[in-house]
């Protein structure tokens, strides 16, 4: 269940991308010893970005953008380990879920780290398949969801 303690907000200032980027570094990418700006890339401008903020931090986010006129993809989700197991991650999941609805599309694909495959079955996902290996480290997962 979603927690309902917390809002989930869009960031809008730049000290809110601040925040939102830095919790993607320090999830998604640091523990890789990855460089700074890989939590980056070319569709973050044209996409519809999810944080929840406790005491001037972000703790869980993620980031939705469209494939084509049917299907949009999530990618970027991180919750703090501090906060993980909290329904921050599925608030966040199905914040952006009802804006992919919103934009009329009614498939949601993602490419989950193995990691995190019961967390998205939990939220209605199907493995479809293996997707790549990142890093020759991390393996992910197609992973899909009719949102109608």
């Amino acid at each position: 269940m979603p927690n309902s303690n917390f809002i989930v907000e869009r960031p809008l200032s730049p000290q809110d991308f601040e925040r939102y980027y830095k919790l993607r570094y320090d999830v998604l990418r640091n523990p890789w010893y990855q460089p700074k700006g890989s939590e980056l890339d070319e569709s973050d401008a044209t996409s519809i970005h999810a944080f929840i903020q406790e005491k001037g931090e972000a703790i869980a986010c993620g980031r939705l953008h469209f494939i084509d006129e049917h299907t949009a993809q999530i990618r970027y989700m991180a919750v703090h380990p501090s906060h993980q197991g909290k329904g921050l991650g599925k608030s966040i999941l199905l914040h952006l879920e009802a804006k992919a609805q919103e934009q009329g599309r009614s498939l949601v694909v993602l490419h989950a780290r193995e990691n995190a495959l019961e967390f998205y079955k939990k939220c209605g996902y199907a493995v479809k398949e293996k997707s790549y290996l990142l890093w020759d480290t991390i393996q992910h997962f197609l992973m899909k969801k009719n949102v109608t």
